[in-house]
């Protein structure tokens, strides 16, 4: 996949999140945050929980998720 290729169009991923890596069922180029709903690149994807099967943009996305999940402060 090139970006600079003029036929290309960015699509959302389908992605199975893993303990420490991820596997792409579906091709694309982002996936979105589970808390804000903004896209994130695929290279750039460094946060997630596996139990849920959610990605999220950054550390304060995730801890969000925690705290809406109860598991904050255990």
């Amino acid at each position: 996949m090139n970006i600079f290729d003029k036929s290309f169009s960015p699509s959302e991923a389908q992605v199975r999140y893993l303990d420490a890596d991820y596997v792409v069922l579906r091709p694309g180029s982002f996936v979105r945050c589970a808390i804000t709903g903004v896209p994130i690149a695929l290279d750039e994807l460094t946060y997630w929980n596996v139990d849920r099967q959610e990605p999220y943009a950054n550390a304060a996305a995730a801890y969000e998720a925690h705290k809406r999940y109860g598991l904050a402060g255990r």
